[in-house]
């Protein structure tokens, strides 16, 4: 099964750009010319558009898609409640907000016959799914394809594989996401996740707010970080499936299921600026000093998303690449800090350079707002007498979701078995230096 997965993912072509007008069609002439729904769409397809903002929100922030499809979406049967295993949505009280610095090893194993979506396990968050403000930060550990389809009407997903690849099958087409890629999956977009190998796991961040985009670029000019070129989208490819098919809607924290009579993944043909991505975390051109001091971390935004206040992310999607290191008279690792905002790390392969032990590819550190937090006593030693030659940081792929309010811990996350009881011990040992 693994096999055949792989197969279908190593012939996949792709469309190129993110925010483009993309479109795309399965079988020639599917697409209808001029204009976006027809008194009679072509090949006895039904038009639907798929809105993912305002239909008045500004032009280049305006997301939506039309799809030409077998069955409209409108034909289904009533939902009704589903257990929602391990997830859970905002707004979170399960605990209070905690000031301490945390942090886990990876997801234990799951049960076996575990899908991606009985695998997803909510680590916490912030806001309220209802008003479309905050976030959510997932886990996930699955040994199962899934056979029912899901979509998240509470936000879009950015799904960060750490082990095992995902083959995801859209209503857009289909997507191959490795560890060291990344795959968005817009606010309501139905998608099944099929195995690249026996296991699978990594993590999700929820965004509940305005879309992800790409990141003003500012001084730094035309070109740097997450190149728009870089992220594919899908072309067209449907199923055309009549029999009973599982459909689960995530709406307002609570899982509904409904049994079709056929798969909802049956659009033919499509265009539009509401569309899936995966990206390749490889291509993204790092930038960094080329004099003195090492750069903030805003500086490796992927995607962010804005909030209502200019240059305040509901959440930022956050990656720290490989990259050289040339600063002169520096510190180099990431510096001691305190942030207003919260940030929750995730490592994907290698080591982490503020981190020499302890931090694991799968597991994760939260570092609530103004919580102090920096390099570890060991990285400190190193780094304060290191020879200061050009250096290649090539041994790790780590990211963060920083979020701009405090991330609510879920009750399983407070009192995780994998949830590291001495992290605060990593600081121990910064000796006094100070000689007046």
């Amino acid at each position: 099964m693994h096999g055949d997965a792989r197969k279908t993912a190593a012939g996949l072509s792709y469309l190129s750009g993110f925010g483009n007008e993309h479109g795309s069609e399965a079988v020639p002439g599917a697409l209808p010319e001029g204009r976006n729904s027809p008194q009679r769409a072509p090949l006895g397809l039904y038009a639907e558009q798929l809105s993912g903002t305002a239909f008045t929100e500004p032009r280049a922030h305006n997301r939506r898609s039309w799809l030409y499809r077998i069955r409209p979406s409108a034909a289904h049967p009533a939902f009704t409640r589903a257990d929602c295993g391990a997830l859970r949505t905002a707004p979170f009280t399960e605990t209070v907000p905690d000031p301490n610095r945390l942090r886990w090893d990876p997801l234990p194993a799951p049960p076996a016959g575990t899908d991606f979506l009985a695998g997803l396990w909510t680590l916490g968050g912030n806001g309220d799914a209802t008003r479309r403000a905050g976030m959510a930060v997932h886990l996930y550990h699955a040994d199962a394809p899934m056979d029912r389809v899901f979509s998240d009407a509470d936000g879009e997903l950015l799904i960060v594989p750490e082990r095992g690849g995902l083959l995801l099958r859209t209503e857009f087409g289909l997507l191959a996401a490795e560890p060291g890629h990344v795959a968005l999956i817009p606010r309501g977009v139905r998608f099944r996740v099929d195995l690249l190998d026996a296991t699978a796991r990594g993590y999700v961040c929820e965004n509940y707010g305005a879309p992800f985009r790409l990141p003003d670029l500012g001084p730094i000019g035309a070109n740097g970080l997450a190149n728009a070129r870089d992220f594919r989208a899908p072309v067209a490819a449907y199923e055309d499936v009549e029999g009973p098919v599982e459909v689960v809607n995530k709406f307002c924290g609570n899982l509904w299921t409904a049994r079709y009579d056929h798969s909802p993944l049956d659009v033919v043909a499509w265009h539009g600026t509401l569309v899936p991505y995966v990206y390749d975390l490889r291509r993204f051109n790092a930038l960094g000093s080329i004099t003195y001091d090492h750069p903030d971390p805003s500086v490796f935004t992927v995607l962010t998303s804005p909030s209502d206040t200019p240059g305040l992310a509901d959440v930022d999607f956050v990656a720290f690449v490989p990259r050289w290191l040339v600063g002169e008279d520096t510190f180099r690792p990431p510096y001691f800090h305190r942030n207003v905002m919260s940030e929750y790390m995730g490592l994907i392969e290698g080591a982490y350079d503020a981190k020499a032990s302890g931090f694991v590819p799968g597991g994760g550190s939260l570092h609530g707002m103004m919580s102090a937090h920096g390099p570890d006593r060991e990285t400190f030693d190193r780094a304060s007498a290191a020879e200061l030659r050009p250096q290649k940081v090539d041994d790790g792929l780590a990211f963060m979701f920083e979020t701009r309010w405090p991330v609510t811990l879920t009750a399983q996350a407070a009192g995780a078995p994998h949830l590291q009881r001495d992290y605060d011990a990593v600081w121990r040992g910064l000796e006094r230096h100070f000689r007046p």
